[in-house]
């Protein structure tokens, strides 16, 4: 026999959600989405129903029809014609877009942002069991691998961002004076790239707090949830080192600030005072503006700290565990198309021509 229940609880029908439970997962979802994940989310929707009430004059609705997900890729994808490459976006629809804000620059789609579109509209689908995805449906799937292949066959790969390998950040390095400014740039440069390749993120999420000094200028930091460890599980290579010139660096930016607590990287105004938490684009900012004072031309971005380490450390011959300890990839694939480019020119392989004889 069942235990009596208090008035108050009511009955559940195991066969559906309960409305205050779809808040509650609503909740949860949101609060175990990263913050640059939850941005590229919004501006991923804000796109399809700009896109959505141009291109059909009524407002965006779930579940989306097959056919308008056909119509987003034919719009935005380039094909092969007998009059040279196009797609179907009217120019005057591709226009209000860009003037709104919705889309950055006139012309179609780069291939990465399609996918991510797309991709997006599949999850936000897949959030809600009771709505057919389109995305998943054989003409949507096939038109998608079919257009990947296209734009590969023209020699169309996506674009990695610029890698800043170690001559190349002591240029930038070289940038930063004195000043409160130039004490935390070369702080966040360098403990960026030495301790692994940090992500921006991970950055500016660190906290006086996470750092164990173990030298007069030698640092442990505890990284937390991650790009790679979104739950924060506890994991034997979460310790990273902060040490050589990264270490002092970093113990000069604590020495002239006098932090003990709170976010290690900061905000400073205009008179010189520190501010709240720094942003993950900042650092981004922070990578182009020491690139242009530097004088270097190439597409660098917060993301080169992390290859441009990947790639110096395969230029060096550390061996490929130990450099994954510290950047803490879990995919081999994934660190060797850096790690590949740092080597190819110190590969044995490559020089068995030269070599051969000495075999004899």
């Amino acid at each position: 026999m069942l235990p009596a229940l208090a008035s108050n609880v009511a009955v559940m029908d195991p066969d559906a959600l309960d409305p205050l439970t779809q808040q509650a997962v609503d909740e949860i979802l949101a609060e175990g989405t990263s913050a640059n994940t939850d941005v590229s989310y919004r501006t991923a929707l804000r796109y399809w129903a700009a896109w959505f009430a141009l291109r059909y004059r009524k407002p965006l609705k779930f579940p989306v029809p097959v056919p308008a997900v056909i119509q987003f890729i034919v719009d935005h994808a380039q094909r092969s014609t007998p009059g040279g490459l196009r797609c179907d976006l009217p120019d005057s629809l591709d226009e209000v877009l860009v003037e709104k804000g919705y889309k950055a620059k006139l012309g179609p789609m780069a291939l990465s942002t399609l996918n991510h579109r797309v991709s997006v509209l599949s999850s936000l689908h897949k959030r809600s069991p009771e709505l057919e995805n389109p995305c998943r449906s054989p003409a949507v799937r096939d038109l998608i691998a079919r257009t990947r292949r296209s734009y590969a066959k023209r020699g169309e790969r996506p674009k990695g961002k610029a890698a800043l390998t170690r001559e190349l950040l002591e240029q930038l390095v070289g940038t930063c004076d004195d000043s409160l400014k130039g004490l935390r740039d070369r702080a966040i440069l360098l403990l960026g790239w030495a301790s692994g390749g940090r992500r921006r993120s991970e950055i500016v999420s660190l906290r006086v707090e996470d750092l164990k000094r173990v030298g007069p200028d030698e640092f442990i930091f505890e990284l937390g949830a991650s790009k790679t460890n979104q739950s924060g599980t506890v994991k034997a290579d979460d310790l990273k080192p902060v040490v050589g010139a990264a270490g002092s660096a970093l113990a000069d930016w604590l020495a002239a600030t006098g932090l003990a607590s709170g976010p290690l990287f900061r905000q400073i105004d205009k008179s010189g005072s520190l501010r709240g938490a720094l942003s993950a684009s900042a650092v981004r900012t922070i990578v182009r503006e020491r690139c242009l004072l530097a004088g270097l031309d190439g597409d660098f971005s917060a993301h080169s700290l992390r290859s441009g380490f990947v790639t110096e450390a395969a230029k060096q011959l550390i061996p490929l565990g130990e450099t994954m300890a510290l950047t803490g990839h879990r995919s081999i694939p994934s660190v060797m198309r850096y790690f590949r480019a740092g080597s190819v020119t110190t590969s044995k392989a490559a020089k068995l021509f030269d070599e051969g004889d000495k075999t004899e």
